[in-house]
């Protein structure tokens, strides 16, 4: 509460120096305070530690594997090139968060109300990407197994590139409208975020405006999405165990071992992120709320850590050009 009330003295400074900006303004913003975790304030220093060592590993290790899938010709299939896009989409997500979660829990940061607003879009806009792209490798991974003879002349490069815009598309139509809606709503003067970076309910929540609108919008936002994602994943994994067991063993075993690095890093990636959009939305008082906050901060950094790991162990192609790069630093060094 101490840090709650010293941002707050800070927050009344900025408004002040912004006074005729704000007279003019609907919201009254001037900006706002992400305070980091409430609650851990005395872990703060060591959660930042724990964030900064994963986010390293997270840009060094999906660096590394995207380097390798382009750079490698045996690589330039679907199935990887669908990985490159998985990986570059949750860097992406980590590095649009981390460095500023960072810099919240050392002291606490502010920043625009625009800046907010672009930060939260890119987040979500992301998330909804990596979502998309988890479904069209197991789209991918159904094809290769069920239908290999056709799988050349399905997944070609024009077909890829359709895919890919339709994601694009499919993420901007969903993350779009939440500006708009929260543009729309009143805040006070002073506005402080209990997070480590901004999200659409926690900018939704500084306003003293109705905000039904934005909640029933966020939860048909996951339905339509990132649930309807699910949904189709899991049917094509059903289908995929049905086709892998009808192959012959040899083939069996190497079907398995793919489909077991998808269902691990799908895992990986809906757990936490699912937990933490309806434990936020429905969990109340029932959880703490620092728990939600830690869910959404592991949540961008688990995936794009473990990714490179998971594909790198599991996928000898991956293996064998990350070590050709490995043995290229140690030549040059």
């Amino acid at each position: 509460m101490a840090q709650v009330r010293f941002l707050q003295k800070i927050m009344a400074v900025l408004s002040a120096n912004n006074t005729a900006a704000v007279n003019n303004s609907d919201t009254c913003l001037a900006g706002c305070f992400l305070i980091g975790i409430p609650g851990l304030e005395h872990l703060h220093i060591w959660l930042s530690i724990l964030f900064h060592t994963m986010f390293v590993d997270a840009l060094a290790g999906s660096g590394i594997l995207i380097c390798v899938i382009l750079s490698q010709p045996s690589l330039q299939e679907p199935m990887y090139i669908f990985l490159s896009m998985l990986v570059s989409a949750d860097i992406l997500l980590s590095t649009s968060t981390m460095p500023k979660a960072l810099a919240n829990f050392r002291l606490g940061s502010h920043i625009s109300f625009d800046g907010c607003l672009t930060q939260m879009f890119f987040i979500h806009f992301l998330f909804v990407a990596d979502s998309a792209v988890l479904l069209a490798m197991a789209f991918d991974s159904y094809m290769a197994i069920s239908a290999p003879l056709r799988y050349a002349t399905i997944f070609t490069s024009t077909v890829i590139g359709k895919i890919v815009a339709a994601t694009l598309a499919h993420s901007f139509i969903i993350m779009f409208p939440p500006i708009f809606l929260l543009k729309r709503l009143h805040y006070c003067r002073i506005n402080i975020i209990t997070h480590t970076f901004c999200e659409h309910m926690g900018i939704a929540r500084m306003s003293y405006s109705e905000i039904s609108i934005n909640v029933w919008f966020g939860l048909a936002a996951a339905l339509l999405s990132t649930d309807l994602d699910i949904i189709l994943i899991t049917v094509s994994c059903i289908y995929i165990l049905r086709a892998v067991f009808h192959l012959l063993s040899d083939a069996r075993s190497k079907a398995l071992i793919t489909c077991s690095s998808h269902v691990c890093v799908i895992l990986l990636f809906y757990i936490p992120a699912l937990f933490s959009v309806f434990a936020y939305r429905f969990g109340g008082s029932h959880i703490p709320h620092y728990v939600h906050i830690l869910l959404a901060n592991l949540y961008v950094v688990i995936p794009p850590m473990h990714s490179p790991i998971i594909y790198g162990v599991r996928t000898k192609q991956i293996l064998e050009g990350a070590k050709m790069f490995s043995n290229l630093a140690k030549k040059y060094k």
